[in-house]
């Protein structure tokens, strides 16, 4: 089992209120990712999760039990860092057992654990390595096979990625999921990048200021944003917002549209605008347009759309994709 019930749970540096006051439900299996922009407190909330920071107010319950005085150790959670925190005199046997070692368990349990740890991981032909002859991925990898010896009731993730190039970043977000699916173990995942999230997650919490903006699945967040900065803050590239006329005519404030959601032509099209910027990525085309009484907005269209920088183009946004948000920035 893997449930974490977080009830009223805040934390505070001296006169600063990191967390003001958060209820949250983390079902048993779960992917739960914690995402929202730098400062927001998700790797704060993560670390009250894992018992690294003491909370200010509130309670932690996991499975089913009081954890908030526990300490790290008897939460029954494990937690993989950003920085890999691998020995580096250790081969990668050892670093995966260190746990092991350190629980007294017996040295054929402890092979075993190792063994099945690093079948999962596909890292049985590097065990006897050590981390300075691995490449990022692979360092990562055994970081996370380092927690799952422990056979923990739920994993954390806090911002595991961040170090690897753009390539390794994808194929270590395909391994992680790959690994949730084979073990079943709930996985609370902390990241800045809502493509990770979007990716990865079976829920996603939208931190802002330590608040949550919105709880939901991927395409819940996508299609039905709850407030702005929700809405800009999920999808690439982000939602285009209009104010002014346009916005009064759908009886909005601001109305918001992806830029997946118009139709780019070059010769005809309810608004009209100049390319500005043109982005040719060969699937995609991202058009950077400064539209005639409404301003910059970016639109996606196929990869042969030839438009370039001073082209005159047009745009029809498909009105059903049209969200509408009130003064106070919610959705209405």
């Amino acid at each position: 089992m893997g449930s974490i019930t977080l009830q009223k749970v805040s934390k505070v540096f001296g006169e600063a209120k990191v967390i003001p006051s958060i209820d949250l439900d983390i079902k048993d299996g779960e992917f739960v990712v914690f995402v929202g922009p730098s400062g927001c407190g998700k790797s704060t909330l993560l670390r009250l999760i894992a018992g690294l920071e003491d909370v200010s107010g509130g309670k932690i319950v996991i499975d089913g039990r009081d954890a908030t005085e526990k300490a790290p150790s008897e939460r029954g959670l494990a937690m993989v860092f950003q920085s890999y925190a691998l020995y580096p005199h250790m081969s990668v046997r050892n670093n995966i057992a260190f746990p092991l070692k350190m629980a007294g368990v017996d040295k054929a349990e402890i092979d075993r654990k190792v063994s099945d740890a690093a079948r999962v991981l596909n890292l049985t032909d590097y065990l006897e390595r050590k981390p300075r002859q691995l490449s990022g991925g692979q360092r990562q990898r055994v970081a996370i096979g380092r927690a799952i010896v422990r056979q923990p009731s739920a994993f954390l993730f806090d911002e595991p990625l961040s170090n690897l190039d753009a390539a390794l970043r994808v194929n270590m977000r395909l391994e992680i999921s790959e690994l949730h699916q084979q073990l079943k173990t709930t996985m609370v995942y902390v990241t800045h990048d809502q493509v990770e999230a979007m990716t990865m997650a079976d829920k996603i919490v939208v931190l802002n200021r330590g608040n949550i903006e919105q709880v939901g699945s991927p395409l819940e967040l996508y299609s039905r944003p709850r407030n702005l900065f929700v809405a800009g803050f999920i999808g690439s590239p982000k939602m285009n917002f209009i104010t002014g006329q346009h916005a009064a005519q759908l009886g909005a404030h601001t109305i918001g549209i992806r830029p997946e959601h118009m139709l780019l032509s070059m010769e005809s099209g309810d608004w009209k605008g100049r390319v500005v910027v043109a982005e040719h990525l060969g699937s995609d085309t991202f058009l950077h347009i400064d539209a005639d009484g409404i301003g910059m907005v970016t639109a996606r269209g196929s990869g042969d759309f030839a438009a370039k920088a001073g082209d005159t183009v047009y745009l029809t946004p498909d009105r059903s994709r049209i969200h509408k948000f009130n003064e106070g920035g919610l959705a209405i």
